[in-house]
């Protein structure tokens, strides 16, 4: 059963596109907040306190006042919460950017809002939510501290910001270290709803992990075994 206390923020400046939007995720009983102006998201999340604050983002790519790109990036800054990037523009390079700056999906135009609504919830359900009561074991190794009942990654004691899919991802690495993962296991322990995803968004998410740890560690842990995938070292 779908938390109705779930809340959606809704970033989009096409007004019929928007409520279609928040007309389906309203069926499905989701709370809902509906903003047109890229302009308006920071000081939306900031004004908030945080139990108020927005369980996923829903962001257009094309926005006024600042590009959802833009707006991403400014989320991340102070918030991990899951963001699904609406474009109509379906080049890589597009994707690969918006999974680079903290991402967690993407949905290309024209879409159907039923298909939205199944990766709304296939996001939402990989979040454990400490109300409810769930408590699973937490990966711990010598420097890096998983607990899955948290959603909470600590590195050298430090806490690693990240996003939910990046969160996925070391934790599979972390569940067997040493263990060479190919790509297309990575991707399916990240996404698991057969969706199509590249080996190079895999690489994005890498990326992006190995900055954000060699940030508190200039050790590299995450090595790439080459024609393979990935394994980690700690």
């Amino acid at each position: 059963m779908i938390d109705s206390k779930m809340l959606v923020l809704v970033v989009e400046d096409e007004p019929k596109l928007a409520q279609v939007l928040l007309d389906y995720l309203s069926a499905n009983n989701y709370a809902t907040t509906w903003l047109a102006d890229g302009r308006e998201v920071v000081k939306y999340f900031s004004d908030r306190p945080a139990h108020e604050q927005p369980d996923l983002v829903l962001l257009d790519l094309m926005l006024p006042g600042r590009d959802g790109l833009e707006v991403c990036k400014d989320i991340r800054k102070i918030s991990n919460v899951p963001i699904i990037m609406i474009t109509a523009r379906v080049e890589e390079i597009d994707r690969l950017i918006g999974l680079e700056i903290g991402a967690d999906d993407y949905i290309c135009k024209p879409f159907s809002p039923r298909e939205v609504m199944a990766r709304i919830k296939v996001i939402l359900r990989r979040i454990p939510h400490p109300e409810e009561g769930v408590s699973t074991p937490s990966t711990a190794l010598t420097h890096l501290q998983l607990d899955e009942s948290r959603f909470e990654a600590r590195y050298h004691n430090q806490l690693l910001e990240l996003t939910p899919a990046e969160f996925r991802l070391l934790k599979t690495l972390a569940d067997a270290p040493g263990r060479v993962f190919q790509r297309d296991q990575l991707i399916n322990h990240v996404y698991d709803d057969q969706r199509i995803i590249t080996d190079r968004t895999i690489d994005s998410h890498i990326k992006n992990l190995r900055r954000k740890m060699s940030l508190i560690s200039p050790e590299d842990v995450i090595r790439s075994i080459y024609g393979v995938g990935y394994k980690l070292e700690l």
